[in-house]
């Protein structure tokens, strides 16, 4: 094998390797509204939803991977709850307060009614 040959071959290896490593590496930064959802379940405002629901599917996205730090009631798991609760739509966001939205909220909504503060 020529010298030549040796180096591309090694130059690739290299760059497969520190490709991989920084690709499978855990993110040293939490997601963009990790803050945010948490700061929701310390205020206590829960969203209650389905999933059938294209309006909760729309209202998590808005959260991407940080919704699942979000208070939520599948209100189809526990009717009663959401029953009790006053749910007459999906998705609805009721506080500690027992302040109803229903639809879908924008994140500064939210923001405003909790006091949570947005990234």
């Amino acid at each position: 094998m020529s010298p030549k040959l040796v180096l591309s071959v090694l130059a690739v290896i290299l760059v497969i390797i520190t490709g991989t490593i920084f690709l499978t590496r855990p993110s040293q930064q939490p997601k963009l509204l990790d803050q945010f959802a948490k700061c929701l379940t310390e205020e206590k405002v829960t969203m209650y939803g389905a999933y059938w629901c294209p309006h909760c599917q729309n209202q998590k996205k808005l959260f991407g991977d940080s919704f699942q730090f979000v208070p939520y009631v599948e209100c189809t798991a526990v009717p009663k709850t959401c029953t009790e609760k006053g749910v007459a739509g999906y998705p609805t966001w009721i506080t500690q307060d027992g302040t109803k939205l229903e639809g879908e909220q924008s994140l500064e909504k939210l923001s405003q009614i909790s006091g949570c503060q947005l990234p």
